[in-house]
């Protein structure tokens, strides 16, 4: 006596929609996963410190002690404690100008 339906009467192929459903999800699962990875390496790549090229040492004219240091493409320039900016070329030391601070 059989009343309802039996292993055999259940169908084994899942309906069109059900499938297209399941492949939705795991395209969208997939796409998340390649934009987070995607996401960390471009924040790896961005935060990596970056690498300055600065003199070894800087030769101050006699009695200027240096206040602050900034570098630019070609120069560096040295701020004196006695209200001075001297700019010096990166590549051979020299000094190349001195701004009077007022």
């Amino acid at each position: 006596m059989n009343d309802g339906p039996g292993l055999d009467d259940i169908p084994t192929e899942e309906p069109a929609n059900l499938r297209f459903l399941r492949r939705l999800v795991t395209t969208l699962t997939a796409v998340m996963i390649l934009g987070l990875l995607v996401l960390i390496a471009l924040f790896v790549i961005r935060l990596q410190p970056a690498t300055l090229a600065l003199p070894d040492a800087i030769t101050l004219p006699n009695g200027v002690t240096a206040q602050s240091f900034t570098r630019g493409r070609t120069w560096y320039a040295v701020v004196t404690e006695d209200d001075q900016i001297l700019i010096f070329d990166i590549e051979t030391g020299d000094l190349r100008q001195t701004i009077e601070i007022e």
